[in-house]
C-alpha cells in the first residue's frame, strides 16, 4: 500500500502501469488525474511539483508507462522534464501540453530526438486526453 501525504491509502496494483500527470497548476493536474482513473490498467498519479515527479519516477522507473506534463512550470519546464523522463527510461511515453504559443521548429526538434512523443495544446477535451494516453499505451505493448 502507497501512504500519501494526508493519510489515505490506496491499493497499487503491481501489474499496472504508471501515468503521472504534471502541471503547476493543481486544478488541471487534479482534473486530468480523475479523468484518467477512468482507464483500466493504469496507477494515476498526479503532481504540481516537476521535482517531486522527477523524485517519484526515479523510485518506479520500471513501472511508468506515461508522463503527461505541462510546458511552463517553476524550477524545471516540460521538455527539461521530459528530456530527464526519457534519459532515465526511453520507453517511457511523454505527452507535453501547453495553452502558450511554442515554436513548431523547436517542437519537431524535440519530437525527433524522441524527447516528446505527443503534443496536446490546452484547453484539452478529456476524450482526447484519454484517447492519446490510451495511444501511448498501445504503442508501448507493441514495442515489446
Amino acid at each position: 500500500m502507497l501512504v500519501l501525504k494526508q493519510g489515505a491509502r490506496i491499493k497499487i496494483s503491481k501489474n499496472n502501469k504508471i501515468v503521472s500527470v504534471v502541471d503547476d497548476e493543481q486544478k488541471t493536474a487534479q482534473l486530468f488525474h480523475s479523468a484518467l482513473n477512468t482507464l483500466k490498467g493504469i496507477n494515476v498519479f498526479e503532481f504540481t511539483d516537476p521535482i517531486l515527479a522527477l523524485e517519484h519516477l526515479k523510485i518506479n522507473k520500471l513501472d511508468y508507462a506515461v508522463m503527461i506534463s505541462d510546458l511552463r512550470m517553476p524550477v524545471i519546464n516540460g521538455v527539461q522534464l521530459l528530456k530527464t523522463v526519457k534519459d532515465l527510461n526511453p520507453s517511457t511515453r511523454t505527452i507535453l501540453m501547453t495553452g502558450y504559443d511554442i515554436d513548431n521548429s523547436l517542437l519537431q526538434e524535440y519530437t525527433k530526438k524522441e524527447i516528446i512523443d505527443c503534443f496536446l495544446r490546452k484547453p484539452i477535451e478529456l476524450g482526447q486526453l484519454l484517447s492519446e494516453v490510451n495511444k501511448q499505451i498501445y504503442k508501448i505493448k507493441n514495442t515489446k
